[in-house]
């Protein structure tokens, strides 16, 4: 590499070997993913805001994943999608650094909404009388606005940290978009900052979040037992499982990927890239699939839209 190369670096994105030619067909499900997961949300978040029975904590946190989910899909999908379509396999390093900043600091966020939506099922069934004093419309924003500011405070150091870095020897991704283990591990320097706040961030986000959120449901469990009939029990809980099925989506995909990084070095590339890509896009596509089976307003109120529409 040149000098001016080393300056202002850019990275390759991720392909298939042999199946280059195939790219352009292994688009369409990928596509056809994304189509899924923009209109999901967007219902989600029109359904919401058309229907002031649902302008409650609860529905106000599933319009935050939804943002959540369509900004992280849209940061990273159109972008791979050029590459599939068009070959444009080449990503400059402010671009990779700005992708690879939205990707993290969105899922901290989403992790953090996760966290709240535990805490609000948590207060609604072990102190149903305090419940709407505690989480107020003005709370909830006020939790969104910390989730945001979490994410941005939390995870705006990794480009930092990077972008002092030289990049001289291969420069040729694991997945079809930038994240910080796959920039990080192609620099030709000293990276032992950046892995350790990256891994420090991690557990201080996502990982007490894991954790805080066990911790809900132990309790919420013990609360439910304390019940005397089994059909009052499972009515309880069911109110739950929409969000343990939304926190699974979510950390079963982070967690996979993680392992992926640390210790699939020898796994073929077609193991990288599928991981990367259900890392960002089951939880956009299935959220709203869950809330919208689980959430008898949600299901009315789309196919009363569905009706009018027709």
């Amino acid at each position: 590499s040149n000098s001016s190369d080393d300056l202002s670096p850019s990275f390759i994105l991720a392909s298939i070997p042999g199946l280059e030619a195939a790219q352009a067909w292994m688009a369409i499900p990928l596509c056809s993913a994304y189509v899924l997961a923009v209109t999901g949300n967007g219902a989600v978040l029109l359904v919401v805001r058309s229907e002031p029975s649902l302008h409650a904590p609860m529905y106000f946190f599933l319009c935050m994943l939804a943002a959540i989910d369509l900004a992280l899909a849209t940061a990273t999908v159109p972008r791979i999608l050029s590459f599939y379509w068009f070959g444009s396999r080449e990503i400059g390093f402010g671009a990779c650094l700005l992708q690879m900043f939205l990707i993290h600091t969105l899922s901290a966020v989403e992790s953090t909404v996760l966290l709240a939506m535990a805490v609000d099922r948590y207060v609604a069934i072990c102190h149903p009388l305090r419940h709407a004093a505690i989480l107020t419309n003005a709370a909830t924003a006020k939790i969104g606005l910390l989730a945001v500011a979490r994410g941005v405070l939390f995870f705006l150091p990794l480009p930092l940290l990077l972008l002092p870095l030289p990049f001289c020897g291969s420069r040729v991704l694991s997945h079809s978009f930038c994240l910080h283990q796959d920039v990080m591990n192609l620099a030709c320097a000293n990276t032992t900052p950046s892995v350790v706040y990256g891994l420090t961030a991690i557990l201080l986000v996502m990982g007490l979040d894991a954790v805080l959120i066990c911790l809900s449901y132990v309790l919420i469990l013990k609360a439910v037992l304390r019940l005397a009939a089994w059909r009052e029990r499972l009515k309880v809980f069911s109110t739950c499982i929409a969000h343990i099925c939304v926190v699974l989506a979510f950390y079963v995909p982070l967690i996979g990927l993680s392992v992926v990084h640390r210790f699939g070095k020898d796994l073929a590339p077609l193991v990288h890239i599928i991981m990367g890509n259900v890392y960002i896009l089951v939880p956009a596509v299935l959220n709203p699939i869950i809330y919208g089976v689980r959430t008898k307003q949600i299901q009315r109120r789309i196919l009363s839209l569905i009706h009018v529409s027709g």
